[in-house]
């Protein structure tokens, strides 16, 4: 069964793993026998990135590119197959979230979470699946949300882009599965990182809610998703395809406030 788990001798590709969720995923690869390839695009944070990953005893290679632009993708992901060789994983974990009221939000802001949360993910999927058809071979994961499933209040630019990541995961599968490439995505419930530390500060009512909300009764830990983003990297999910898995506690599978009783 270890056999089924194993990543030795795989090159994955994570963008936007310079922090928080990416870099949680990216290390449980690395840890799996993975070779790393990490996307920024701030020389700074991907310095002190590479510097985490090499105390952690992983071997990862950093790459700065703009994932929104189709040539700086195009460029690096030639680059990567060159130097470090042929890409096994993409996990497509770079985005953004603005928070502000739908009638409040200009078009260009609204566009600009669709390019990076949405459109990027279909640009680098499509540059790595070039490569990934000529081998036959490779595993995609789309890092959606749980606005891929439900609305909430400031955030319609961010649920749009990820219930639409939703759906390209699905196309995507169905296109290349006929290459042996399986497309999947993870549905991250409420982690504790950079991006939600805003709202997850003491007293602040959405924290309260979340807490009281999530069957598990607590914010989820980055290492959480660890076990998801190998399992879909590794031969053990080689005819799972098309399929969103959600770690969130367990709010999915509720409706209404979990009982406090024991």
């Amino acid at each position: 069964m270890k056999g089924l788990f194993d990543l030795t001798g795989q090159v994955a590709l994570v963008t936007g793993a310079t922090h928080g969720l990416g870099m949680a995923m990216a290390k449980a690869l690395g840890q799996a026998g993975a070779t790393l390839v990490i996307n920024g695009n701030t020389p700074a944070k991907m310095e002190a990135a590479l510097a985490s990953y090499t105390q952690d005893g992983l071997k990862a290679h950093g790459y700065l590119f703009d994932v929104t632009s189709a040539q700086q993708v195009k460029e690096s992901i030639a680059r990567i197959e060159q130097e470090v060789g042929p890409i096994n994983i993409l996990v497509n974990n770079a985005g953004i979230i603005k928070r502000i009221p739908a009638l409040e939000m200009d078009e260009e802001e609204f566009r600009q979470v669709l390019d990076v949360d949405l459109i990027a993910p279909f640009i680098v999927s499509k540059h790595v699946a070039r490569y990934m058809v000529e081998r036959r071979q490779g595993k995609i994961i789309n890092i959606c949300s749980m606005m891929s499933e439900l609305g909430r209040d400031t955030v319609s630019a961010y649920a749009a882009a990820k219930g639409g990541l939703k759906m390209l995961t699905r196309n995507l599968a169905t296109e290349w599965a006929k290459y042996n490439i399986q497309v999947n995505g993870i549905g991250p419930g409420y982690f504790a990182t950079e991006q939600t530390a805003p709202i997850r500060v003491d007293g602040h009512p959405f924290n309260d809610f979340i807490i009281s909300r999530t069957p598990a009764g607590r914010w989820g830990d980055p290492e959480d998703l660890g076990g998801t983003a190998v399992f879909l990297s590794s031969k053990a999910s080689d005819f799972i395809n098309g399929q969103i898995i959600y770690v969130d506690g367990g709010i999915l599978a509720t409706i209404g406030k979990p009982s406090n009783e024991n």
